[in-house]
This record gives C-alpha cells, structure tokens and sequence, in this order.
C-alpha cells in the first residue's frame, strides 16, 4: 500500500523537445505550472518534415533513448504533433507524449472554476481529442451491431466514440450559448459606465495590478494562467466618479486555436472595452516579445482597433534588478506608464491618463434650458465638475468624449 500510495503522489518526470533555436524556457514554465518535473530539455539542431515522427527515424530513435535513460515519464515537444505522429511517437517510446497545446489545455483545466470556465475547458478539450481517438483506442477491429446479410457489419467502436464526441461538443456549445447570453445581459446593465480592460501576457502581474487599483481580492498566484475567468471591478477616480475595469485571461505565444474559440465570450471583454490596458512585466527579457503576441491575438478577436494604454509593470522590480530591460521598454515605448502593483507606483498618474482617454479634457458649456435630456446624459456619465444656473443656460464644466463631446460642440464656450 505504501508504495502504490508513493507512486500515486510521485511528480511525472517529463522530457522536453524543441525547435531550432528555441531554449524551451517558456515550455518548461508551462509543465512546471501543469505540477510536472522537468528533468531534461532538448533543442533540436534541425526539424525534418517526416510522415512518421515529424523528424528523422534515427533522431526519433536517439530521443527515445535518452528519455529512457533519464527515466521519464512523458515526451512533451514545443511545436504541434499530428494526431498520427503522436500514436507513432507513443508506439514507439511506451511512455506518453503530447504538444504543447495539450500541456496549456491541462492548465485551463485544472484551473477552470466557474461554470462558463469548465464548458470552455471542455469544449477546447473535445474538439482537440476528435482527431485524436485513435490513438485512445487502439482496436479498430470490433464491431457493434450489424449481422450477415444486412446492410454492412455496423459500426466501429472508433465511429461511435466520434460520433459521440462531436454530440457532445454541440451539447456544450449551446450551454455556452447560454452563458454568452447571459454575459451580453451583464454587459447591458453597466453599460452606462466607461470600462477598460486588462490585457496582456499570462502572469503579467494583471491581477496583482487590479487588486491594487480597486482594493478587490482577485486570485493572484505566480503562475500561468492563474486567471481564466474575466474579474470586473469598480475603479475609483480622483474627482469620485468611477469606471469599470476588468482583469481578463492571459495571453500566451501560439495560443491554441481550439481555446480562443471556446474562450470567446471571455476574451470578447476586451473587445467591448472603451480603453485596453496592455500590462507588460517590465522586468521580463521577453517584453517585447509578448507585446507582439498580445497584438496578435487582439488583432485575432478584433480588438486591435480599441484605444489602449501600455503599463511598464513590475516597476519596483525592474528599476533594482533589470535597468538596461527597462530602458529599453521606455525607448521602444516613450508614452508608457510606469506602475508597480507591489508598492502602488504611478497610480495616481494612471488614473488621471485613463480619465482623461475615457471621458475627455475638461470644457466649458453653456446649455439652454430646454436641453435637459443633455444635462441628465452628463450627470449619468458623473463627468460634470461644475454646475451653475443662470439666466442665460446651465453653465457646465465637465468632461465628454464621443457621442456626447458631439452633442455638447454647438454649446461651447
């Protein structure tokens, strides 16, 4: 018992496979978050198109060799293998071996939470695994039902097995159907609140960043992908009005397909926000990097189009133990902001940045009495700073932009 009690607490030992030129460090930040031990990393010196491993028979061969030798437990390769590839891979090595898709599935499982979190995980789950049933079930060979002299022999376990996969993947698109209703409602009701989102590179310190601005309690762990469910919060600005901010998913480079199309309703936060707020770990060698890969996937659910704002996070860390990184973030960035969750740096800076991107510089107007719908527009938006009486109009200093800036043009002072 108390070996098989061992064996079930034992950490999987896991070999890494990479591409040319690649160190495998973002790869192993993802296994070592998904709980496995990375015992071994290999960059390959070159990548063959090969029908049956996606490399040479011969390096296959020495890759499994070697995971024998180190006693792992499983092969995980940086780049996508072919459902094909993948049964070959394990036929040949007797362990199991996997991509990185199916590593950054396993996190979004173990950490979907909420009801929305599970149908997605599911969802991108079941439509990655379709492909795959073969190598889940290895006798194609049985049969069920059909008998001599009907019409063929029936169906194989293989065909029911996908056929009910597929009813299952619809079975889940429609509750997340459901759910995205549900989230449009939520919308609605505080639309009449200017928001911004948090976007930005998994463990870009977003959540740390939307605690300390709104005092909330948001999950915040050092690890990937600690939030996938959108946190939406009340962010109080300098003059006591207030607007909406929201701590989204985390992005990452080569960001299965599978799960930005479950994860819509989810990454769609960003694209209805009035102002992004790209948070990029400024202490981070690979900030640059990742800012391309948050462009890609904004541009990706079209919301390359939104206003945004770039934070330089992690300012407190950066300034003691990555200058040269953060000089180089300031240069490439010169409108940036500066902020540190930690020591609640530059954000008074921010707020002021993101009132006025949200609802304009301050003016002056003078507005006719028998313009009062306008009035009341303005003191919904909570924009107006100074209200006075007069005989002529309602002299107003406040802040529009849009809709409203429009309305208000042919009453300036």
């Amino acid at each position: 018992m108390v070996e098989v009690k061992e064996e079930m607490e034992r950490v999987p030992r896991a070999l890494l496979v990479g591409e040319p030129g690649n160190d495998l460090q973002e790869l192993k930040g993802l296994v070592r978050t998904l709980g496995y031990e990375v015992i071994q990393r290999l960059t390959l010196t070159r990548l063959e198109i090969h029908p049956a491993y996606g490399m040479g028979t011969g390096k296959a061969q020495e890759i499994n060799e070697l995971a024998h030798s180190i006693n792992a437990d499983c092969i995980i390769f940086d780049f996508n293998i072919e459902p094909r590839k993948q049964r070959n891979w394990e036929e040949l090595t007797n362990l199991s071996c996997f991509d990185r898709q199916e590593v950054i599935i396993r996190i979004f499982a173990s950490r979907a939470l909420t009801r929305e979190a599970v149908l997605q995980v599911d969802l991108a789950r079941l439509q990655y695994s379709l492909p795959r049933l073969a190598h889940m079930n290895r006798d194609m060979s049985r049969q069920r039902g059909g008998a001599f002299g009907n019409k063929g022999s029936g169906e194989t376990q293989l065909e029911l097995d996908s056929r009910k996969v597929r009813e299952k993947i619809q079975a889940v698109k429609k509750e997340l159907l459901e759910v995205e209703v549900n989230r449009q409602t939520q919308r609605k009701s505080r639309g009449k609140y200017p928001s911004c989102a948090l976007v930005g590179y998994t463990n870009a310190g977003k959540s740390s960043l939307l605690n300390a601005l709104t005092g909330s309690d948001a999950f915040v762990e050092d690890q990937l992908f600690a939030t996938l469910d959108p946190t939406t919060r009340k962010l109080p600005m300098n003059d006591g009005s207030s607007v909406l901010i929201t701590d989204t998913v985390g992005f990452i480079s080569n960001l299965p397909h599978s799960l930005i199309d479950a994860f819509k309703s989810t990454l769609e936060e960003a694209t209805y926000a009035d102002l992004l707020l790209i948070v990029l770990d400024s202490a981070d060698p690979n900030a640059l990097e990742q800012y391309e890969t948050v462009c890609d996937v904004l541009e990706e659910i079209g919301a390359d189009k939104n206003p945004r704002l770039i934070l330089l996070n992690k300012f407190d860390k950066a300034k003691d133990e990555a200058e040269e990184n953060l000089q180089k973030l300031r240069l490439t960035f010169p409108d940036a902001l500066c902020v540190s969750a930690k020591d609640q740096w530059g954000f008074d800076e921010l707020k002021d940045k993101i009132y006025d991107t949200l609802l304009g510089e301050i003016c002056e107007y003078i507005i006719p009495m028998n313009q009062m719908q306008l009035i009341n527009e303005l003191k919904k938006s909570g924009c107006i700073e100074k209200e006075e009486w007069l005989d002529d109009g309602v002299h107003v200093t406040c802040r529009a932009t849009g809709r409203l800036l429009a309305l208000l043009s042919p009453f300036a002072k």
